[in-house]
């Protein structure tokens, strides 16, 4: 079965759910400014105010990641919101993996399920490319 198959396009759909869900889910949490997060914001430097805006960037990268005619344009958000994310915790000394692999999780989801990104990136154009050098 290739890449294409309905069987890797459901396993797209399955894996880009698990980024989608906790982007959503985090995204409403830093909106309504939940206490935990307000403790996390605040470790990180960032002033309450913040919240509302930063919650509804996730919320709305997330839900067009999980829109199949807007995704490519949600994972590019997400990718942006991630390396925030990603440069906050190096800035403070905490683990920075975590939003690494959740922006890996978003793009091998998406590669998986949507057949343009899949003609876009050709891993076997890329080997041709290389070999040719």
């Amino acid at each position: 079965m290739g890449i294409g198959s309905k069987r890797w396009i459901w396993a797209g759909r399955v894996i880009s759910a698990l980024p989608a869900i906790l982007m959503l889910s985090s995204g409403v949490n830093i909106a309504i400014k939940s206490p935990p997060v307000m403790e996390g914001f605040a470790r990180l430097g960032y002033p309450e105010t913040v919240a509302p805006v930063i919650g509804v960037v996730a919320f709305v990268s997330a839900a067009l990641y999980a829109i199949p005619a807007t995704s490519v344009l949600g994972a590019i958000l997400l990718t942006g919101y991630l390396g925030g994310a990603t440069a906050s915790h190096l800035r403070i000394g905490d683990p920075f993996f975590p939003p690494v692999i959740v922006g890996v999780v978003v793009w091998a989801g998406l590669f998986l399920r949507d057949a343009r990104l899949r003609a876009l990136i050709s891993f076997r154009r890329l080997r041709l490319i290389t070999k040719q050098r």
